[in-house]
């Protein structure tokens, strides 16, 4: 898969106080076969799906103990540029762009209204093997509190156009070009007070109420659906511990699609 386009979501990791367990989990759930660890880089595995990149798991390293979850990688062409971009917005580096052997550059922010993402400025690794098919990523939402403050700093660090979808939620769906990239959710009182802003990320499933039966039979937790709609079946999950990610039937497709507001 060629380089993707500046803000183009492009790979996602997750640390995992336990990899074994991680592996084994979505491994089932999602059909994964994982690479030879990587003790050079800090334990890095790959998973894969029919010999294609589609994600990575890690142990935490030291000081960063805690919570999983699951972090989307958007492309920078150049890390340090879009670096500087993130701070004269008003969000956060978490970790300075870093090379990562030939591999491509990485970095962590967060938005200024707290949803952690990464930067990826790819080198021989140039992300995602394959998007939108049984086991891989096909989508992800930023789920915030300050929807305002994440609509204001995504489309002024990419080249994102926001646009609204009618209906009672508040959602808005960035788009690059002709192609949607990413949505973005308001989260109401429905969600846990203690629980912080995120980005939930998509794995397209083969058959979203099978994959939430061996999720649950594993040790997750159905926090949302399995529920129809004009974009697929889908259902929200949280792993045996604690990564929160959804799973998408994109097949099965009920109703229309909703009507979006002209793009800012």
């Amino acid at each position: 898969m060629a380089v993707q386009p500046e803000g183009s979501p492009c790979w996602a990791d997750a640390m995992f106080a336990d990899v074994e367990a991680a592996k084994s989990f979505y491994g089932d759930v999602l059909g994964w076969t994982f690479a030879e660890t990587s003790a050079e880089f800090g334990d890095y595995t790959q998973a894969f799906v029919d010999g294609r990149a589609v994600a990575a798991v890690v142990p935490p390293m030291p000081g960063q103990e805690g919570t999983s979850q699951w972090c989307l990688y958007l492309a920078a062409p150049d890390a340090a540029a879009t670096a500087a971009r993130i701070r004269e917005n008003g969000g956060e580096l978490l970790m300075e762009p870093m090379r990562v052997g030939d591999f491509g550059t990485m970095c962590l922010a967060r938005d200024p209204g707290g949803v952690v993402f990464g930067l990826w400025q790819a080198g021989t690794h140039e992300g995602f093997g394959v998007t939108a098919e049984p086991g891989a990523y096909c989508w992800a939402e930023v789920f915030t509190r300050e929807p305002e403050k994440s609509d204001a700093f995504f489309p002024a660090v990419f080249p994102y156009r926001s646009r609204e979808l009618e209906g009672e939620m508040d959602f808005r769906v960035y788009d690059l070009g002709e192609r949607s990239v990413l949505g973005r959710m308001r989260m109401t009182d429905d969600f846990p007070p203690e629980m912080p802003p995120y980005v939930n990320v998509y794995f397209s499933v083969a058959d979203c109420d099978e994959a939430v039966a061996r999720a649950t039979a594993r040790g997750g937790v159905l926090r949302f659906g399995p529920m129809d709609t004009p974009f697929g079946r889908f259902a929200a999950i949280s792993d045996p511990q604690g990564a929160n990610f959804s799973v998408i039937d994109l097949a099965r497709t009920t109703g229309e699609l909703p009507r979006t507001a002209a793009a800012d």
